[in-house]
């Protein structure tokens, strides 16, 4: 089985890459200008050896505990971790000196708590603002009316840095609607990079998942999160 789950995996990431290239094409870009990270939270070390061995090299975890734990058995694989998931404040110190990208900042005492625990290690962090464009109700992110308010904040502290901004869409959502969601947060990502604000850089535009990772790249995203494309 072992054999078959490597196979499934390198030919995975192989039409992935092919499906990148050719959504980069449809919105005027090169494949190399959309960076993949393999969100594997539903699988063990091995899995994620195997996808490192067939070229990854950004890996996405959500639950701070599971994290850890791949952390310290991948450590002498040279992995670039994020975190996706939502962030609860205690387990911040545990995270901020091991991640390459925090994904879900969506709150000033969130993002305070990262200035005081990357203040301790001497060492900024980069993290995306995660926003809740859609609205909906069970989802983590801010309100985009909230965006300004949080920036100015954030701008004063020295240990946060904003590199762009994520959001996600609805699990069973029409095309027509995705595009929407997407589109505006674009838009978003495009006024806040018009601004010159200490601490604040657009360098990252993350959205997009195993199920729309496709429209998300056409309507703008440069970063995509990928779980069930890469490891099924």
């Amino acid at each position: 089985r072992g054999c078959q789950v490597k196979m499934n995996i390198e030919r995975n990431i192989d039409e992935l890459r092919e499906r990148v290239a050719k959504s980069a094409a449809k919105s005027g870009r090169k494949p190399e200008d959309i960076q993949v990270v393999a969100v594997c939270k539903t699988v063990g070390v091995d899995e994620v050896i195997r996808a490192y061995n067939a070229g990854m090299i950004d890996f996405g975890e959500n639950r701070a505990q599971d994290f850890l734990k791949k952390y310290e058995n991948l450590a002498d694989y040279n992995l670039n971790w994020h975190f996706i998931g939502h962030l609860q404040r205690n387990k911040v110190k545990y995270i901020v000196d091991k991640v390459k990208l925090i994904h879900s900042v969506d709150s000033i005492r969130l993002a305070k708590e990262i200035d005081i625990q990357a203040r301790k290690i001497g060492k900024p962090v980069d993290c995306l603002l995660q926003l809740n464009v859609s609205g909906e109700e069970q989802k983590y992110g801010m309100d985009p009316e909230m965006i300004y308010e949080f920036l100015e904040e954030v701008s004063k502290m020295e240990y946060v840095r904003i590199k762009g901004l994520m959001t996600m869409a609805p699990c069973e959502c029409p095309e027509k609607e995705l595009r929407k969601i997407f589109s505006r947060t674009h838009e978003i990502y495009v006024d806040i990079s018009k601004n010159s604000m200490h601490n604040i850089n657009m360098d990252y535009l993350s959205m997009g998942m195993s199920n729309d990772f496709e429209i998300a790249i056409e309507e703008g995203a440069n970063m995509i999160r990928v779980g069930s494309s890469i490891f099924n």
